[in-house]
């Protein structure tokens, strides 16, 4: 059997490109799709694929926040809140617009200085290894119950704030 020229990619970088592609063809459905409903399932695909992500790069504490905050929650409250105001149900809007050549202009400045500035910076080497991942998980539950108490309750109120708000503008009017 002849030698390849090039290696062959491991299962979990296969599955890191499956995932990504998840992820790249779930953020178009958001930014493409006609319907705004469509657009919150792109973004529902496109959270699952981020935790994906972290599942393979053995963040497993973030990847499971991941799906219970941001799929679990925020998508769930966009749903509704698209569901719930009936006006934007059941219209199709146009993804294209008058900016929409300003805007791809813009993205593309923005790639290309991030790529320049990703390209040029000397990134460090890793220098010690990462402890137990319990005691880092201990450690986060301390500082959100101890020094960061306070941010985490505001912000505890206001995605409350913000999910009464969403109920009281999607209430039928008589």
């Amino acid at each position: 059997m002849p030698e390849l020229p090039f290696p062959l990619p491991s299962v979990q970088q296969v599955i890191f490109v499956l995932i990504a592609g998840l992820m790249i063809l779930g953020a178009l459905t958001v930014v493409l799709a006609r319907n705004l409903f469509h657009s919150a399932l792109g973004l529902v695909a496109a959270f699952f694929g981020a935790a994906g992500i972290y599942l393979v790069a053995e963040a497993e504490f973030i990847g499971v926040s991941q799906v219970l905050v941001y799929v679990g929650a925020i998508s769930t409250l966009i749903t509704f809140a698209i569901m719930l105001t009936r006006g934007m149900m059941f219209g199709a809007t146009s993804p294209r617009n008058r900016q929409s050549g300003t805007a791809a202009m813009i993205t593309l400045l923005a790639f290309v200085v991030l790529w320049a500035l990703v390209s040029t910076i000397p990134w460090p080497q890793a220098g010690e290894a990462i402890g137990d991942g319990e005691a880092i998980i201990a450690g986060l539950g301390r500082a959100f119950v101890n020094e960061y108490v306070v941010p985490f309750q505001l912000l505890a109120m206001l995605l409350l704030v913000a999910l009464a708000g969403a109920i009281v503008l999607a209430r039928d009017r008589k």
